[in-house]
């Protein structure tokens, strides 16, 4: 035997018809039917003309492809190889798909967000999503007072009684020139981006409530509005009206209409802010002696003892935020701050350069939650 330098074949079709390659897609395709995707689907979309017809069942074979591993609509043809006409039946062809994704407005985008949260709900019926036991609404769990620094890894007082709501965006790196709606977004990448509403709670992985793909190019808050308001709506739906919901985010999110859907929501929030020189005013204010030393991930090494050490120091204040805007939108909540050491001054103090005084990087966030649920060093 030896190894051939050449390649005689160029293409190869999976057909053998007693064979297929993602069976676990039976499984999968019972549960979303036992859930109610392909009536849900039917129901609720309302897509045009014939390439519209039988939306249900062309959803499902689109959420079946996605899982066996398709990312464009020529992929879809990964439900057609082989054994899988024996396996399942009413299997649309490639093109059939994308003339049916064609003809969709950003009212049916709408109509898939129905569907989507009405098939979240009927899951958490059927499995134990979240914690559930499958039995209804998830339990108010109770805070734990006094945790200790082994219970959350980073020195917090407290652990809190929230559900946590998750809102960032991410770029889906793309190819091709035609790509619809592919741009350079902030991270250099020619791409797409999503926007991604993330529940986790203590006990349970984190469960994608919402999404929305939107041109590359655009901004991370474009639509966040909406999104955490959805998001709050199907939350609320999912895991009953007594269960505390925090929403965070980073600083591309902090702005008064996202604050202000999520506290219409019920929610409280927890934001990075912007070093803007409001929040340096405020952070300028705060007392010498409200600085609290917190277990930080990384500690640095002290020169003096030799010995590695935390520096990272956390305080807070009241603060009013966006108060240049009108009264409604202004809300009142604490401003948390941490400090940590200027690197290029630990590295000179380190050899030997001391400075006259300490300097400090700080970083900010905006939180709406109550003193007396989360401390400082707990809220941080």
């Amino acid at each position: 035997m030896q190894l051939s330098h050449t390649r005689p074949v160029t293409t190869a079709t999976f057909d053998d018809p007693n064979l297929v390659v993602a069976a676990g897609l039976v499984p999968l395709v019972k549960l979303a039917q036992t859930a109610g995707l392909t009536k849900l689907a039917k129901d609720w979309l309302t897509v045009p003309t014939d390439k519209g017809a039988n939306a249900g069942v062309k959803v499902t074979s689109l959420v079946a492809g996605m899982a066996a591993g398709a990312d464009s609509i020529d992929d879809m043809a990964v439900l057609r190889h082989g054994g899988m006409g024996r396996v399942f039946t009413r299997t649309y062809a490639p093109s059939t798909l994308g003339q049916f994704l064609r003809a969709f407005t950003f009212g049916h985008v709408r109509q898939l967000d129905a569907v989507a949260s009405r098939f979240l709900l009927k899951l958490a019926e059927l499995t134990p999503l979240l914690g559930n036991s499958g039995s209804g609404p998830l339990p108010v769990p109770e805070a734990v007072p006094e945790a200790g620094p082994e219970a959350d890894g980073r020195g917090g007082q407290q652990r809190a009684p929230f559900v946590f709501l998750d809102i960032d965006d991410t770029i889906i790196e793309v190819h091709g020139h035609q790509k619809q709606g592919a741009g350079f977004g902030y991270s250099g990448v020619r791409g797409l981006n999503a926007l991604l509403a993330t529940l986790a709670t203590s006990t349970s992985a984190p469960v994608i409530v919402g999404q929305r793909l939107r041109k590359g190019a655009c901004g991370s808050p474009r639509g966040a509005k909406r999104m955490v308001a959805d998001a709050l709506a199907t939350a609320g739906a999912l895991l009953g009206p007594d269960r505390p919901v925090l929403v965070r985010a980073d600083s591309a999110f902090y702005g008064a209409e996202v604050v202000r859907a999520a506290r219409t929501g019920g929610a409280h929030v927890s934001i990075t802010v912007r070093l803007d020189p409001a929040v340096k005013r405020a952070i300028d204010g705060i007392d010498a002696d409200a600085w609290t030393t917190i277990t930080y991930p990384h500690p640095i090494l002290d020169p003096a003892t030799g010995e590695w050490t935390s520096r990272a120091e956390v305080a807070e204040t009241t603060y009013t935020a966006f108060s240049s805007k009108k009264k409604a939108h202004r809300v009142t909540g604490r401003l948390v701050v941490r400090r940590i050491p200027d690197a290029n001054a630990a590295r000179n103090q380190a050899a030997g350069r001391g400075t006259l005084f300490d300097l400090w990087r700080f970083h900010a966030f905006f939180t709406t939650t109550p003193t007396d649920v989360l401390d400082t060093v707990a809220a941080d």
